[in-house]
């Protein structure tokens, strides 16, 4: 476990907001091309919070402004509410013991796709280990958890969930977990067929040089969103030590 950006010795403080959300992540490396290209395209450090500077396209700053809250990514175990009761310190060291069990794997080759509308980085191959490990991320750190409130039920389901989906947002506060989840680390928001047009061959050619790079996941990353809109931000590295 790293000294974390929070309190600089044993990771995370004791005790955030109640209204604060956290979520375990997969972010590169910070010395992988890919970490600095994916910076640059959302326009913000999810390791610093800095600003960064974007490519020279035009609307780029618009289109990107809600990954940019998020930070470059891949969910693991999806932002939540703290339960009753519930520290921040005790979640570090549950993801720690879940990174414990688990060895470091490769990443499937990654290529630019539309996932719904959205522009984001997909592996071009099923991995066992990738779904192994967001499974256990979503299962063993589920304790943690405050249930949804009725309204965020409500908004998940105004965007049209499947039977399946829905069960999945009941049991465990997000549609898609298990086997409904799929790898992906968004790009945009969702584009119309004309920004579309505009936006994937400019993602392909700005992320043509990390994408062609092989690598591995080797830690995952405990975020944290101090108060409502506030950007997420990496709170620890957990290395997979399995």
């Amino acid at each position: 476990m790293m000294g974390c950006r929070w309190c600089g010795r044993c990771g995370a403080p004791a005790s955030v907001s109640p209204e604060a959300r956290v979520a375990v992540y997969y972010v590169p490396q910070d010395d992988d091309v890919l970490f600095n290209d994916a910076a640059r395209w959302l326009g913000r450090d999810p390791a610093s919070n800095a600003a960064m500077p974007q490519p020279d396209i035009p609307r780029i700053a618009e289109v990107t402004a809600e990954p940019r809250l998020y930070g470059f990514h891949a969910t693991l175990k999806p932002p939540m509410r703290l339960a009753s009761g519930r520290t921040l310190n005790e979640l570090a060291a549950a993801t720690a013991n879940v990174a414990d069990r688990i060895g470091p794997f490769d990443l499937p080759p990654l290529t630019v796709q539309d996932v719904f509308g959205f522009l984001a980085l997909r592996e071009t191959l099923a991995s066992t280990p990738l779904q192994a490990l967001a499974d256990a991320c979503v299962e063993r750190l589920d304790g943690f958890r405050a249930p949804p409130t009725e309204a965020e039920l409500a908004r998940r389901r105004r965007s049209g969930l499947t039977s399946r989906q829905d069960e999945m947002l009941v049991r465990w506060g997000y549609p898609y977990v298990l086997d409904t989840w799929f790898f992906h680390m968004t790009l945009t928001r969702r584009l119309n067929a004309e920004e579309k047009r505009e936006f994937l061959p400019a993602a392909e050619a700005w992320f043509a040089r990390a994408i062609a790079v092989p690598r591995r996941i080797v830690d995952i990353c405990l975020f944290v969103q101090p108060s409502p809109g506030a950007p997420f931000v990496i709170s620890e590295r957990l290395a997979l030590r399995g």
